[in-house]
């Protein structure tokens, strides 16, 4: 393969293999043209753990300081941590290292607006411009920025997740919580929330390093190990966190995998029983989060696939929550950007409200089968294997919102370009997974893949 196609760089940011299309120079030439367009101000800088970090960020401060700007170093952070950071310190933007869920040879770049909240598209496409055009000013000796290191990094956002639960009704349960930061920056504010909350917790993967326990994905196959691990340890819940944390899968009491579509749903049945109002999710989420909404008779909104497509919409929107059904909630009062935090305190707030097991609460929620694959493709073709779906699947109410969403009574199939890796996702749902299967291979056998 060629080194280059390996190096992924759009609206939503940078991500590639190191050594092979990633490497100091791209990092040193996006990040300042990044910064060439942010107001006056410091620039926080933070990393998800992974063993090429500190090499990145070095790259990323000596260009930051090459522009003549104060840099924020909060080393190794969440990436909603960082959000966080951005508003706390008054910061003109913000730069975090991860490459989220990819194996350990990746790693990238996510953009923080001085909202902290990951960039929009218009200023992601600005910032591919100065990329391409690469003429940036650097500053002569006597300007070149400093570097100063953040001491405390995770009690402003430990103290706002706290402030949306009762935490004294949560103390009182005493949970037994296995928490599984798979060696990523989850376990820094992981393990000291879950403690400020009263739980017994025993931390998988504690030590932020990169050195993955298993692959990175939370996903159930990936998370065989930790599933025998929960019921080991007589645990409550299980809590499965991507590197960066801004993922959170959840494990039942009884090793049940639960999974990443549940966490948007368990948050939003909570959030919507005390706080009714509008709620926004991607059109890739499952469709329990219109279902709890309809339920509670408030509105219900899709955005485009995308973290910053989703906090636009939740803005114009005046949502009071919303996220992606990756594993990704998104709080307001905590900050628009996806957040595994959030997820955990909401979750055991509710146990603790409802005073009974996890497993027999997901058992009372809207039941639908979900199947989520890909395939390889070539870009240039995507808008032509759309248009052949569209086609094939006539009796269909179609969307092009993003990608191609198909929408039947009870099941829908959305197929639509990786914003991260060259491959078509092909996510479908329905009443049984082998709806939902069946619908994802009839998309494969019609694309050609």
């Amino acid at each position: 393969m060629n080194r280059q196609h390996q190096l992924i760089i759009s609206v939503s940011g940078l991500r590639g293999i190191v050594g092979g299309g990633l490497d100091p120079q791209v990092t040193i030439r996006y990040v300042a043209a990044f910064a060439s367009g942010l107001a006056p101000g410091p620039i926080v800088v933070t990393r998800d753990g992974r063993g090429t970090g500190p090499m990145l960020a070095a790259a990323v401060r000596s260009a930051l300081a090459a522009l003549g700007r104060e840099v924020l170093d909060g080393d190794i952070a969440a990436t909603p941590t960082t959000g966080v950071l951005v508003r706390q310190h008054r910061a003109a933007g913000g730069i975090q290292i991860s490459a989220s869920h990819n194996p350990p040879e990746y790693n990238g770049l996510k953009l923080f607006s001085a909202d902290g909240r990951v960039i929009s598209a218009a200023d992601g496409q600005a910032v591919l411009n100065r990329y391409q055009s690469g003429e940036f000013a650097w500053v002569p000796h006597h300007a070149v920025g400093r570097t100063t290191k953040l001491e405390d990094t995770t009690a402003e956002h430990q103290r706002l997740v706290l402030a949306t639960v009762d935490v004294a009704r949560i103390r009182h349960r005493r949970f037994r919580v296995l928490l599984d930061s798979n060696h990523g920056a989850g376990s820094l504010l992981g393990r000291s929330l879950l403690q400020a909350l009263g739980c017994d917790v025993t931390v998988a993967g504690e030590t932020p390093d990169g050195r993955f326990s298993h692959p990175a994905e939370p996903t159930e196959e990936n998370l065989a190990g930790v599933r025998t691990q929960v019921t080991a340890a007589n645990s409550d819940i299980g809590f499965c966190q991507d590197p960066d944390a801004d993922r959170l899968a959840v494990i039942d009491e009884t090793g049940r995998y639960i999974g990443e579509e549940y966490t948007l749903a368990l948050c939003l049945d909570h959030v919507l029983h005390q706080r009714p109002g509008p709620i926004v999710t991607n059109c890739s989420t499952s469709r329990m989060a219109q279902d709890l909404a309809e339920r509670r008779g408030v509105p219900f909104f899709r955005s485009a696939v995308g973290e910053a497509n989703v906090t636009g919409a939740m803005l114009a929107r005046d949502a009071v929550f919303g996220g992606e059904g990756n594993g990704g909630p998104i709080d307001p009062r905590v900050g628009y950007v996806r957040d595994s935090f959030v997820g955990m305190a909401l979750i055991l707030d509710a146990l603790a409200a409802r005073g009974q097991r996890l497993s027999h609460w997901v058992d009372e929620l809207p039941k639908y089968a979900i199947c989520k694959t890909k395939f390889a493709a070539d870009s240039q073709q995507t808008a032509a294997a759309l248009d052949a779906l569209a086609a094939h699947f006539g009796d269909a109410q179609a969307d092009r919102l993003d990608g191609l969403r198909l929408d039947w009574p009870g099941k829908w199939l959305l197929v639509r370009a990786s914003n991260t890796e060259p491959i078509v996702r092909a996510i479908a749902e329905a009443p049984t997974q082998e709806e939902a299967e069946k619908l994802c291979a009839e998309a494969g056998r019609v694309i050609g893949a």
